[in-house]
């Protein structure tokens, strides 16, 4: 018998990873919405791999009555037809997730469902809170009893808690949001309500959908486009919003918005998002192009061919052929096939995870001089195998463009960027760096060019340059990484 491993399908951790995506539906006509929020969690699903799961309720039934299924895996492997037929209701939130925070077990699946006094409320969180520990604290004190280890369940019971004394939910998450320090995206179900929520930063995207007589809120706008849903508009950063009977309803007196503190994560802009989302209504597709013609401006360099790493950095690497007219081609092919874990080999040589990921085709680098365009190097090690990968495959020189800065600093508010001291760039110049990865010529995307991507709106940064918009926390929330 063979001895084998069953892990993530990472990189040795050398890949940057959002937390997840949330998806919302309230079907004013009173059909099932179960599978279109399936589809749309689909869509999202390279915001998170590691878990989903949906709640749904039916607004003219019982109140309270939630019906909610959740497991590990990728959405194809945890909802089955049949299951998704068991899901009867009307409105209802669906999540995919990626362990920033708390581990990854099924115990911490979203969404998450919490039943007390005034009803019951479901909820999906994407983001990470940087006074979770001390708001969590709290709670125990006074007898909350937590069944995760994720600070969306402290969110829910703070709304919770205060909906008690309030007349509305939207009121409750008012209230909650002032306790609320860091990074947000809300969708919540009540018995008769579906509630979107952001933080006052906006660092996290959330839409507005509606295709016919329901109404969708959802982390990206491509799920929208998948469910055929047409865009309505953003949630502003520090809004909330309800959809009921009556439509969208937005109270501007709970809106927390500051124009002047907005910090938009710039990752979605450089890697997290589809291509075919827009982010606060900026084209993620654009934003790739712009960068690998900033690259292109910038680091110029002579070569046969400019390829992207892929997916994140083939658009990049367009943008950089076009700018420089050197031509753009194809040198990787990656496996479709390889899902959220596989078999990791025990030898350390000749299988390795990127290999089992990506393929070069030597017959498009062989004798050539390559421009190898990703998004980010974080700790190095695949970047290096990619570029030893080229060489074996011929390629007579790896010039390595990078369509962000340097990861010099963790981040705190969704992103598992490691601690400084696992970050190849920390305490390195870029020739060391250049050196390490084995290129012939190495250069990031220049820090001043990140609003640009933006269109001028207001980017979170902190991972390159150590300004935080909120101040970090004392203690590491970050959780287990993996």
């Amino acid at each position: 018998m063979f001895d084998m491993d069953f892990e993530r399908q990472e990189t040795d951790g050398d890949t940057v990873h959002e937390e997840c995506g949330v998806f919302g539906m309230y079907d004013l006509e009173g059909q099932d919405v179960a599978s279109t929020i399936y589809y749309g969690l689909f869509a999202l699903q390279h915001r998170g791999q590691e878990s989903c799961g949906i709640a749904v309720s039916d607004t003219r039934g019982p109140k309270g009555r939630v019906n909610v299924h959740k497991g590990m895996g990728l959405c194809n492997e945890v909802f089955t037809p049949r299951e998704l037929e068991g899901l009867k209701g009307n409105i209802g939130v669906g999540h995919v997730r990626y362990s920033t925070t708390g581990s990854s077990t099924r115990e911490n699946a979203q969404p998450l469902v919490l039943n007390y006094i005034k009803g019951t409320l479901a909820m999906a969180h994407n983001g990470n809170l940087v006074n979770a520990p001390q708001l969590r604290h709290e709670l125990e004190y006074s007898g909350a009893i937590f069944q995760t280890t994720i600070d969306s369940e402290v969110i829910a019971y703070h709304i919770a808690r205060e909906r008690v004394h309030t007349k509305s939910v939207e009121e409750a998450v008012a209230n909650a949001m002032k306790k609320l320090k860091g990074a947000y995206s809300l969708v919540i179900m009540s018995p008769r309500k579906l509630i979107g929520a952001r933080d006052p930063f906006g660092f996290k995207p959330l839409c507005i959908g509606r295709r016919d007589q329901a109404y969708i809120l959802a982390s990206e706008t491509c799920a929208l486009d998948t469910i055929g849903a047409e865009f309505v508009r953003d949630v502003e950063p520090g809004e909330i919003v309800a959809i009921t009977t009556e439509g969208i309803r937005s109270d501007r007196s709970m809106c927390f918005a500051d124009a002047g503190r907005q910090a938009r994560c710039v990752f979605e802009y450089i890697y997290f998002a589809r291509p075919d989302s827009f982010f606060d209504g900026v084209s993620v597709y654009h934003s790739r192009l712009f960068a690998g013609r900033c690259l292109a401006k910038d680091s110029p360099v002579e070569a046969d061919l400019v390829v992207g790493v892929p997916e994140s950095g083939n658009g990049a690497a367009l943008g950089y052929s076009m700018e420089s007219n050197i031509p753009y081609g194809t040198a990787f092919v990656k496996n479709s096939y390889v899902g959220r874990t596989f078999i990791k080999p025990k030898q350390k040589s000749r299988e390795s995870s990127v290999r089992i990921k990506l393929n070069v085709l030597k017959e498009a680098v062989a004798g050539k001089r390559v421009i190898m365009i990703d998004d980010s190097i974080v700790r190095g090690t695949t970047s290096a195998r990619i570029v030893s990968m080229l060489r074996e495959a011929g390629a007579r020189e790896v010039h390595v463009r990078i369509s962000a800065p340097p990861f010099l600093h963790p981040c705190y508010f969704g992103t598992d960027i490691p601690s400084e001291d696992q970050l190849i760039a920390h305490g390195r110049t870029v020739e060391e760096i250049r050196q390490r990865i084995g290129a012939d010529s190495l250069a990031f995307l220049d820090e001043k060019r990140l609003p640009q991507m933006a269109e001028g709106l207001p980017v979170c940064t902190a991972c390159f340059t150590g300004n935080y918009p909120v101040d970090p926390p004392t203690e590491d929330i970050r959780g287990e990484q993996s």
